[in-house]
């Protein structure tokens, strides 16, 4: 009796492991299609205005510069609100000037002197001038400004001019610079110095500005450590944090570090239901790729309000990256190999952090030169191909820098990225390539020029 309960036991323990081993392999299987079922580049891009932009702020006008400008701005009067000298020399009236020459110069009565920041108590009429400086206004009735060095003083009443001047010349007319109502500087503009100065023209003491999108890092895996601690056998430190970090602020953003968290899931679960609280975009790093020990996928399915977009995007290196949404926030689960991730944020994650920042006109800076040696590549995917930038005899050479995507060096040795499409096997050396360019204060650098895809 006791032998036929121990021996049904078995045979129905057998059968449990049966099913719970074909659950598990249905599941398995299940991850896999997922992973391999990839996104074409373009295709991720399409989500891009399906996330919301961050809250605006008000903030002084010294702190601008590097800011996206959050409304747009309509200027209240004309700029200049005067006409105005570009030149020192003599305000007249063009036609006074007509005629003259070296040989047979005109002679203008002098008025007086414009004093500068004042408005003019006189007028000007034929066959006369005044003295003016640069910026002065030019009082009613001229047009124009012969420079000082085309006219002489013969006595403090009489100025002997001879060339003539055309209508506007040497002068910036009312309104000429911006009218009155027009549209100045519009939403989503990134501001410059040029535009900080432009505001200041106007007199804008506090500028609304969209608030800088604070981006949630985190790091995982069992096999990372602090910088400050020594690697054991089999460890390596933290690289993703400190590269993101810099990529972020360089994107206009603010990085909010969650620490290194192991191959746990309860962990990492809290871990990312905090950063998705306190963060408007949250970035993790080394759960991306199949593995046993690899939660992202697990873990961004059980947040609440979360749907997993993108597993795995068609090009290389970054093959398998993952978007979600998660209570309406992007959610990005990048390769933990330091420089897949840091081709990954520049040409996909940044796109989505300046949509989020409220940049209206997303750029891409890229320099032109011409390939050194042959690129392979495999159709289907797109590849980003790390290069260096060399000028040999005038001419400025793309060198492709080899390495595997763990190897750092490959992205400290390069200035920019090849894109190769998803339709090309490869490109031939001496092809001229565009290089997409990292740091575009750099590219001045290389051949005094900058292009851009405006």
């Amino acid at each position: 009796m006791i032998g036929n309960i121990c021996e049904e036991t078995r045979v129905f323990a057998t059968q449990e492991e049966s099913v719970s081993k074909s659950r598990s392999s249905t599941k398995n299987e299940h991850i896999m299609k997922a992973f391999f079922h990839v996104t074409d580049l373009e295709k991720v891009f399409e989500y891009i205005p399906r996330f919301s932009q961050v809250a605006t702020e008000q903030i002084p006008l010294a702190d601008t510069t590097g800011r996206v400008l959050g409304a747009d701005i309509v200027s209240d009067t004309d700029l200049p609100e005067f006409m105005r000298a570009t030149m020192d020399g003599y305000a007249v009236r063009a036609s006074s000037t007509y005629g003259a020459s070296e040989g047979s110069p005109a002679y203008l009565n002098v008025k007086g002197t414009i004093v500068m920041g004042e408005s003019p108590c006189f007028s000007i009429g034929p066959g006369e001038c005044a003295r003016i400086s640069t910026g002065g206004m030019l009082p009613e009735g001229s047009d124009s400004v012969v420079m000082i060095e085309h006219a002489e003083a013969l006595d403090s009443t009489t100025a002997e001019v001879y060339r003539s001047v055309a209508p506007g010349q040497h002068v910036i007319a009312l309104g000429e610079d911006f009218k009155k109502g027009e549209i100045i500087l519009s939403r989503g503009r990134k501001l410059r110095p040029q535009e900080t100065g432009l505001l200041a023209a106007f007199g804008r003491e506090l500028v609304e500005v969209y608030k800088k999108p604070v981006i949630g890092i985190i790091a995982t895996g069992d096999e990372v450590v602090p910088v400050e601690e020594k690697p054991g056998p089999g460890q390596i430190r933290d690289m993703n944090t400190y590269t993101l970090s810099g990529m972020i602020k360089e994107a206009g953003a603010l990085p909010l570090t969650f620490g290194i968290v192991r191959d746990n899931y309860d962990i990492l679960l809290e871990t990312c239901s905090q950063a998705i609280a306190q963060s408007d975009m949250v970035l993790i790093s080394g759960g991306s790729s199949v593995g046993t020990r690899d939660f992202t996928i697990e873990v961004l399915s059980a947040l609440p309000d979360s749907e997993i977009l993108v597993h795995g995007i068609s090009i290389s290196p970054g093959k398998p990256t993952i978007l979600a949404s998660i209570r309406d926030k992007v959610f990005w689960g990048l390769p933990g190999h330091v420089t897949s991730a840091m081709v990954v944020f520049s040409t996909v994650v940044r796109p989505f952090i300046e949509h989020i920042g409220g940049l209206g006109h997303q750029r891409t800076f890229t320099i032109p030169a011409l390939l050194n040696r042959n690129i392979s590549s495999a159709q289907g995917r797109v590849d980003f191909t790390r290069v260096r930038l060399i000028k040999k005899e005038g001419i400025l050479w793309a060198e492709p820098v080899l390495g595997k995507s763990g190897l750092i060096s490959t992205m400290v040795k390069a200035d920019g990225l090849v894109r190769i499409g998803i339709n090309t096997e490869g490109i031939d050396k001496g092809t001229e390539v565009p290089v997409i360019v990292s740091c575009p204060s750099s590219v001045v650098s290389y051949n005094g020029q900058r292009t851009t895809d405006d």
